[in-house]
């Protein structure tokens, strides 16, 4: 945390305007504080490694292999940005998504450092316990992306659970192809290399993970009774790195109508929405869509997380009383 606080910062994150959440109706808060943001990894035990003895090593199809200790890397200027992560695994409806500000060194500079060599499509990156993993070069590499090779969370250094010293953020990509944790190695190779396939590419999931574009409900909980004229219904969309152009709620199959929504701090962060709507006593279902800013909206066609995310449309049902 004292590096944090000692370095020099080319890029803050943007304060997260009141506008942000809607916590009183339901939403979660914008930022998740780091006891609580979700964690899904493959470690049994948490690598526990020290600042001082880390290196970071760049190597494969490069023009300059690189190698980086904890002190170079603080010595660099550092951006924080505000990124939304979720896990491919994560249900319709479910929780396994957190939004925090993530300070750290840009990861393409580095790699521009290193030369990545024409046609090294992936980057195979692993965790100090030998987790590893595949990117893709083209994402890391687009300037607007914002990839951080992060030592940073919310003002404080990354906690031990969510990587430290050092994890990649890859805003846009599913972790389970870029968030790295406890990074130690990236070799820039090609995803045609058989010797070179991450641990969940071996075990049946997608190539290249780019995040689908979703939206949940938070309020009303599923089956809860309301006694009121009026039902409040809020919840949360994303769509990293494109973002939300709208949100719409329809009641027991009738017409869509749009949700009003948060302000936006990112097009990596999520946003959250609400709206009133009035129904007559009895049980009811609603259902909630999220249109992104490419035009593209999200889709009712149901899918299980594997291979590449859930689909479809959540919904709640509640009974007005």
């Amino acid at each position: 945390t004292a590096a944090l606080a000692n370095a020099t910062y080319v890029e803050r994150a943007t304060q997260a305007p009141s506008g942000a959440a809607f916590p009183q109706l339901g939403t979660p808060t914008f930022l998740t504080d780091n006891a609580d943001f979700y964690r899904i990894d493959t470690a049994l035990r948490i690598p526990t490694l020290s600042a001082t003895d880390w290196k970071l090593r760049i190597h494969g199809m490069v023009g300059n292999e690189v190698t980086l200790s904890f002190a170079d890397l603080v010595k660099r200027p550092l951006v924080e940005r505000t990124i939304t992560l979720t896990c491919v695994s994560n249900p319709i409806g479910g929780n396994l998504i957190s939004t925090a500000d993530f300070i750290g060194v840009p990861l393409r500079d580095v790699l521009l450092e290193a030369g990545v060599k024409p046609g090294a499509d992936q980057l195979f990156s692993t965790s100090a316990d030998g987790w590893n993993t595949g990117t893709p070069t083209s994402v890391v590499m687009d300037p607007n992306r914002g990839a951080l090779l992060a030592i940073g969370m919310n003002g404080e250094a990354l906690p031990a659970e969510h990587g430290f010293p050092v994890r990649m953020v890859v805003p846009g990509l599913y972790g389970y192809v870029s968030g790295t944790k406890w990074l130690v190695d990236i070799e820039a190779t090609t995803f045609a290399n058989q010797d070179k396939q991450g641990y969940w590419l071996e075990r049946g999931w997608s190539q290249l993970g780019p995040i689908k574009t979703m939206s949940r409900i938070d309020n009303p909980q599923g089956f809860a009774t309301i006694t009121a004229d009026t039902v409040t219904v809020a919840g949360i969309a994303w769509a990293q790195h494109t973002g939300i152009a709208k949100v719409e709620v329809r009641a027991d199959g009738g017409p869509w109508q749009p949700a009003t929504l948060s302000d936006e701090v990112s097009v990596d962060a999520w946003r959250m929405w609400h709206t009133e709507l009035a129904l007559p006593p009895g049980s009811h279902d609603v259902e909630v869509r999220a249109t992104d800013k490419s035009g593209y909206t999200q889709t009712d066609q149901q899918a299980d997380v594997i291979p590449n995310g859930a689909s479809g449309w959540p919904s709640v049902r509640f009974s007005v009383a």
